[in-house]
Formats: structure tokens, sequence, C-alpha cells
């Protein structure tokens, strides 16, 4: 059992350098297997999420080798199924991409059912939908272990147009890899918009793909009869750099936050403005400067999270903190995810003002929040967590902290090297 310990109040200073985007490695671990040949991935993200993928690939055969400085290399060659159970597949969401690209590779694919974060209903219906249109048999809750089982037809799977009833991330990824290999064109309408679709599919490029559109609302793949390995550089994380920022605009503190590409965060940039945050951009870099005191007082703002390019998401929770040191009252919408608020209480125990009324949460500023004994209730939620920590007085106690060590590379170490002081402390479990 992990716990962070955390003693706020302090001003930070210095440079963050952001890893590689862990929502685009994921897919990437697991395309290729769709590649079937050896692939050398750059700018990996040390997460647990990422780990857990090479478990899964591991178990299928896989030969996966970390080379030092973010870099793996993964043989798939002799890789023959795309099958696992429950037990591996709970581990993480992104493990239902095996079934797309199980299905691209073998013409079958069967995996348990997802796990990570519970923040709201998370149906595959979309990735399901999107396979049958390629022409594929889907059966779900199979056997015992109530398994998802995919199944190309005896002349493979064949291009179609396909409507995604909401922009899925998911769906759209996992449909690009069915339809890599798949017989004709596909196009997918109303596809996902986010920089890790862009970069999923320029991986897939650059293994001999031929997909275009990616980053609009439509995607055209012509399928090929194979693709080959390649050497691949993960996009940089905008959810970290956000993240980032936002502990940087909280404390009332100068941050520079480097490896990123600013335009990803527009929508943060232009929130935090309103807000009277300093914001500089550079060509990689983003520089925060944030007054948060008495005298310059932060705004309150709107801010509804949306799909991309509306405002993340998966940076929902972190706002919300800096929303709660703004003098006056702001309004936070979720339009994403049913039940993102989980964290709410924890902030409340912090003396945060919030009162959530369906997707809208109205937040009245305080003038500071207080060190308590806080839960991560999911990844985005526990970095929220540790940016409210960061501004209050005191010692606070996180728990739940390995919802957060899945998507964040040395947060720990990144955050005490610009000034924070934070402690890991692991405890037996009978504590």
């Amino acid at each position: 059992m992990e716990k962070l310990y955390i003693i706020g109040g302090k001003r930070l200073s210095g440079s963050i350098k952001c890893g590689g985007m862990k929502n685009a490695a994921d897919p990437i671990f697991f395309a290729t297997l769709l590649v079937g040949d050896v692939c050398t991935i750059e700018n990996v993200p040390d997460a647990a999420d990422i780990h857990h993928a090479c478990d899964i690939l591991r178990s299928l055969g896989a030969v996966v080798a970390y080379k030092g400085d973010n870099v793996y290399q993964i043989d798939t060659r002799f890789v023959d199924h795309a099958r696992i159970d429950g037990t591996l597949s709970c581990k993480l969401r992104s493990s239902y991409y095996l079934l797309g690209a199980g299905l691209g590779r073998f013409g079958t694919a069967e995996t348990g059912y997802p796990g990570g974060c519970d923040f709201g209903s998370r149906p595959i219906d979309q990735h399901v939908k999107g396979f049958r249109a390629l022409g594929a048999r889907v059966e779900e809750n199979v056997g015992e272990d109530q398994c998802i089982r995919c199944q190309a037809p005896d002349g493979g799977l064949t291009g179609s147009s396909i409507y995604l009833d909401v922009p899925s991330v998911g769906a759209t990824i996992n449909i690009m890899l069915a339809a890599c290999t798949a017989k004709g064109t596909t196009i997918i309408d109303n596809a996902a918009r986010e920089p890790h679709i862009v970069d999923v599919a320029s991986f897939l490029n650059s293994c001999g793909a031929d997909i275009v559109g990616a980053g609009t609302p439509t995607i055209k793949i012509n399928g090929v009869p194979k693709l080959y390995g390649s050497t691949y550089a993960v996009v940089p994380d905008m959810i970290e750099a956000g993240t980032y920022m936002i502990a940087a605009a909280a404390t009332g503190s100068e941050i520079v936050v480097e490896n990123v590409i600013p335009r990803h965060l527009e929508s943060l940039t232009a929130k935090l403005k309103e807000m009277g945050v300093s914001v500089e951009e550079g060509d990689d870099c983003i520089t925060i400067h944030s007054p948060a005191d008495d005298a310059q007082p932060l705004h309150p703002v709107r801010v509804k999270a949306a799909f991309y390019p509306g405002f993340p998401t998966d940076l929902q929770p972190q706002i919300a903190v800096l929303l709660c040191l703004a003098k006056g009252e702001s309004m936070l919408t979720e339009s994403v995810w049913s039940n993102r608020f989980q964290y709410v209480p924890e902030l409340l125990r912090m003396g945060a003002k919030i009162t959530v009324s369906g997707s809208d949460a109205t937040i009245t500023g305080v003038s500071e929040l207080r060190a308590a004994n806080v839960r991560a209730v999911d990844l985005r939620a526990g970095a929220a967590m540790v940016i409210a920590a960061l501004t209050a007085s005191g010692t606070t106690v996180v728990d739940d902290i390995h919802h957060i060590l899945r998507g964040y590379e040395n947060i720990v170490e990144k955050l005490n090297a610009v000034g924070a002081d934070i402690r890991l402390v692991s405890l037996p479990d009978a504590i």
C-alpha cells in the first residue's frame, strides 16, 4: 500500500519535462501486434498502464525489451493468436485494442472486458458496431469469463462506411486497427479528433498503412495486404503538460513545461488566460506565471469539458481545483463522462465549496484549501488531489495512488525537482 505525503503551501519554480502520451503509447503497443514485425517505440512514458500492456503482449508470445531512455523494442512476429482472459484485460482500459489488432492480423480475437478508471458508463457498442460493419461476427459475454469474441468471415474483413454515434476515441482507434488490412476502403465518419488518434494513425502509416484524415471528423483507411516494422516516437503528453500548467497556476508559481505541443493545449491556455494567469508559448514549451494571491486573485470562469478540440475531460478534475481558488463563482460542466465528479467529496474535505447537479458543478472560490486525508478515486482525480495538496498549508495524505501511477511518469520526482515537498511512502497492507 502506497501513499503520498504532501506538505503544501510552497511556490514552485523551474522546469518540468513531459514524457510521451500514455493514451497514444497504449494503443500503439497493441498496434504492434497487428504489424507482426519488429517495432521500436521511443518516448514511451514509464507508467503502470504501459507495464500492463507489456505483460499482455508477452503473454501472447511477443518479445518486449526495454532498451533504456524510454525506448521499447517489440517483436510480434511469432505471435499466433489474440486471446486473453479477464485477469489480464481488467488491468487497463486499452486492453480492448487487442480486438481490432487481432481481427486485422488473425481474423479472430477474444478478450475479457477492459478495466481502467470507473467514472461512468463506458460502453463498447461503437467498437462492436464498427467491427460488424467490416463483416465480423461479435459475441459478447461469452463463457464463464464473460469475454468478447470477434471473428472475421472466411474471406476476411471488408471495408465499409461507418458513422459513429459519438466520437469515441477507443472505437475510432479500434476500427482503424481492424480496417488497416481489410479489403477495400473504410470511411469512419464522426471520428474522434484527439491528438492520440493522429499519433496512432501516424504510427500505422509508418508501418505501411494507408490512413488519411486522422484529426478530422472523417478518416479514410485504404486496406493494405501487409504491414512492416518501423521506429516511431510517441507524441508528447498534453494531459501531463496540462496537469503541471494547472499546478503552477494553483500555487502562484512560475514553471516552464517542456516537451509539449502548444496547439494541443489551446483550450486550457484560453481558460488560464481568462482567469488571469500569464501563459507564454514557445516552440515546444509553455511558461506559466500565476499571481494567485489577494492582490491579483484568479477570476472565476465557465468551463465545459467536451470532445477534442474542446476542453479535455482528462483535465476537468485538475481545473476544478483551480476554480476552487478563484474569487467568485465558477461553473464546470462535464459532457463526456456521466460520473466524473466522484472526486468532489475529496475536495470538500479540503474546504472546497462545490455543489453538483447532474453534469454541472457550481464552484464558489475559497481563500485557501486545507490539508486533509483524501483518496485518488481515479487517475485524473488523483492528479487533482496532488494539485490541491500542493496549495494547502500542512500535510495532506493521498491514498489509492496506484491510479496516479498508472498514468504519470515520475510525478513525485518531477514536482520535487521544482520545489514541492512530496514523499511516496510504502506501508504494509495490514496497516
